[in-house]
């Protein structure tokens, strides 16, 4: 194996993976070095149930991906490495504890159908939200796919206002600001409508009452309404398979069971990697980290004492993270029997949550360090979308809790004395489980196999999920857009000349959508 590269990458997260595909197409050696056996970060499909039973262990959604500017570039490469796609037309759902339920399908007549049932005036408000999304959408995917820099972002706000007029700038800018709940209320009168949609917000950290969560919902829920959801063929690592393979094609490694424990500097400048086994790597133009910026600065440079700029290490290390996620991933003999009705079977996401109070319960418990009472359940079916993830007639599913602590102080139910996880978590699945229950009665009787992955095994098999934080940070505002991951470094940039920083701690943020990838290998590679 060549041991210089022009571009050495630190971690084999979807983000380095995407870079390194890129810069290889435009000419650069590049070499990726992953501590774990296997590549990918937090886009992993393994069966940990039972043989045959193919789980996402985290990231499942690849619209994200399938949309990026990433794709549109590679995608074709990627599809002759085996990349493939399901897509699925019938995308979330929440039901209520009394049978009603709501759900977006991409048929907008079904969707308006549902909101009529709960409110007409939902339906009509619905609609018009959705027929209103074109002139949306070019401003909001132009902002999200952006590198973020002052003349950058006055440019996209110009052409916003030229098309949009200032009415329309003040709108999309009160939306930007917004808490869910604010812009939920504002449009929608149903509960249960809310909270389908509010659901979103907690997936990035937006608990219901928390300012700049709004966006998300909104574009969910249109976006999934107009384009409908896509996972990936046998498993969301298809896109990790598909990127490994363009790399070594074009003459990258990819290297696994390769810990990096040092940022070699020479005359101030990155230069290369120490491993643990003591060996170099030489990089002549790049050495990108794919780490928490608090991994960085203690870890990686913390033999030369920090990157030698004291706001930046501060900034670093003062990085907030997430709450906690927990992944119970079930084998099953059948799909949940749900009582709100069979339909909710062709939905790949049924939300357990059925409004904002609890939700907003929820995440104050959960940032309080208890166990929350009634968690949010992302509840992912794949396998009524893509069969070929579990033997014939069988099904997998994932169940992601939102939110929890990365530290246990209580629970809030007074059931759990544990305070470790690796005691609580057997018990906290079990109330999971329980909550599943209460809106499909039988489930427990269908399971054949369960793997539970607490916030410390998340980090444990992942340092990036700080505390099982699995996006990357939090989104707030204070920490999102040009103060991602702190203000005056949203470019990827650090004060280590040729040393960068992505992943889901910088900008763009969580999901996978190679947005922080792509954006420094264009940079980079002159585009």
């Amino acid at each position: 194996m060549a041991r210089e590269f022009d571009a050495v990458f630190i971690g084999a997260g979807h983000n380095a993976l995407a870079a390194a595909v890129h810069l290889a197409s435009r000419g650069w050696s590049v070499g990726v070095f992953e501590r774990n056996e296997a590549p990918g970060g937090a886009c992993r499909t393994e069966e940990v149930t039972l043989p045959g039973f193919r789980h996402d262990l985290y990231a499942t959604n690849l619209g994200l991906f399938a949309g990026s500017g990433f794709f549109r570039d590679h995608g074709d490469a990627l599809a002759r490495h085996g990349l493939a796609f399901v897509p699925t037309d019938d995308c979330f759902a929440s039901p209520a504890p009394d049978g009603s339920w709501f759900g977006v399908s991409r048929d907008i007549e079904k969707t308006v159908a549902r909101a009529t049932a709960l409110s007409p005036a939902d339906a009509a408000r619905w609609r018009q939200m959705v027929a209103d999304f074109s002139g949306d959408a070019p401003h909001l995917f132009a902002l999200l796919g952006a590198p973020m820099g002052r003349r950058r972002l006055a440019a996209l706000g110009w052409k916003a206002w030229r098309a949009k007029g200032t009415s329309g700038l003040l709108e999309l800018g009160r939306l930007l600001t917004s808490s869910p709940r604010e812009f939920l209320q504002r449009n929608f009168e149903a509960p249960l409508i809310q909270a389908a949609l509010g659901a979103w917000g907690m997936h990035l950290d937006f608990a219901p009452d928390v300012a700049g969560g709004a966006l998300f919902p909104y574009l969910e829920g249109m976006v999934d309404q107009t384009m409908g959801m896509v996972i990936g063929k046998g498993g969301a690592d298809t896109i990790i398979k598909a990127m490994v393979a363009r790399i070594e094609e074009l003459g990258g490694s990819v290297v696994t069971g390769a810990e990096v424990s040092a940022i070699r500097r020479r005359s101030g400048r990155a230069d290369g990697i120490v491993l643990a086994d003591g060996s170099e790597v030489a990089a002549r133009r790049a050495v990108i980290a794919g780490v928490t910026p608090g991994a960085l600065v203690d870890r990686l440079l913390a033999p030369s004492a920090g990157s030698g700029d004291d706001g930046f290490d501060r900034g670093a290390r003062t990085f907030r993270h997430g709450p906690g996620t927990m992944m119970v991933h079930l084998a099953l003999s059948g799909l949940p029997d749900w009582t709100a009705g069979a339909e909710l079977q062709r939905f790949l996401y049924v939300h357990l949550a059925p409004d904002l109070d609890g939700m907003a319960q929820a995440y104050a418990e959960a940032m309080a360090g208890l166990l929350p009472r009634r968690p949010l359940l992302v509840v992912g079916q794949q396998t009524a979308v893509d069969p070929s993830r579990a033997p014939a007639g069988r099904h997998t599913l994932w169940v992601q809790v939102r939110v929890v602590p990365g530290t246990i102080c209580g629970d809030a139910a007074g059931w759990i004395e544990a305070r470790d996880w690796a005691e609580a978590g057997a018990a906290y699945a079990d109330r999971v489980i329980d909550i599943i229950e209460e809106y499909a009665p039988g489930t427990r009787g269908k399971i054949l196999g369960r793997h539970v992955e607490t916030p410390a095994d998340l980090e444990r098999r992942n340092p990036n999920l700080v505390g099982g934080d699995g996006i990357g940070g939090s989104h707030h505002l204070s920490q999102n857009f040009l103060f991602r991951p702190m203000p005056g470094w949203a470019r990827y940039r650090t004060p280590v000349d040729g040393l960068y920083l992505i992943g889901a701690s910088t900008w763009p943020g969580g999901g996978l959508g190679a947005g922080s990838g792509y954006l420094l290998a264009q940079d980079l590679a002159g585009r």
